[in-house]
């Protein structure tokens, strides 16, 4: 993790950088630092990508540059000039609440099953940044209330499509996996197809709204 002096930058392979930050605030901070420095900053231009999770972004960059000579500290320290563009595309979800972990999910939450879909579908969720496989994106904006921990044994199998919570994210499965979020529901969208642009429907940046049917 960090401490007060920033991040923390680790090499990652032949050509890549992970940076260690302390929370999703500190990531995106950082990301857009990036991003903006890539568009005008020549010590930015052998960056070919850049992949945001929780708590770590990774910079990867052509062949034969030096992931190790990046100025991260320098890009860090002028976040605070850089804004995040909100995002003007809105995704509305219509969702069937039948999922498997319902119940306990209202149980964990002390609260009833109908207050659990409320708080689900009363909030506008953000995509933080996608991972764990093509098209699944990490939703962030849930109710403080349904942060509940993942399952202990995940699931060998959940079915395509399955809106699910865990921790401080709400999904939805884009296919059918292995998994350990609970499960509040479902609904019928294709999250990934290849023959589109750009594959993925939920992009970073964009705004998500559930409905319940």
């Amino acid at each position: 993790m960090t401490d007060a002096r920033g991040p923390r930058v680790l090499p990652y392979g032949d050509d890549a950088v992970l940076v260690e930050l302390a929370d999703l605030a500190e990531v995106r901070a950082l990301d857009d630092a990036v991003r903006a420095a890539r568009a005008t900053d020549p010590e930015a231009a052998a960056i070919v990508d850049q992949v945001p999770a929780a708590r770590t972004l990774l910079l990867r960059v052509r062949d034969g540059a030096d992931a190790g000579s990046l100025p991260v500290e320098r890009w860090w320290a002028g976040r605070t000039d850089v804004a995040r563009e909100t995002s003007t595309t809105e995704v509305v979800l219509d969702v069937v609440y039948d999922g498997a972990d319902l119940d306990d999910v209202a149980r964990l939450a002390g609260l009833s099953v109908d207050d659990v879909i409320a708080r689900h579908t009363g909030v506008l969720y953000t995509v933080a940044f996608g991972g764990f496989m093509p098209g699944f994106a990490y939703l962030v904006g849930l109710d403080p209330l349904l942060r509940v921990p993942r399952l202990d044994s995940p699931r060998e199998r959940v079915p395509a499509g399955s809106v699910a919570i865990a921790d401080e994210f709400s999904a939805v499965y884009p296919a059918a996996t292995p998994g350990g979020w609970r499960l509040l529901g479902r609904c019928d969208v294709e999250l990934f197809d290849v023959d589109r642009e750009p594959p993925a429907l939920l992009q970073p940046g964009t705004r998500v709204r559930f409905t319940a049917s």
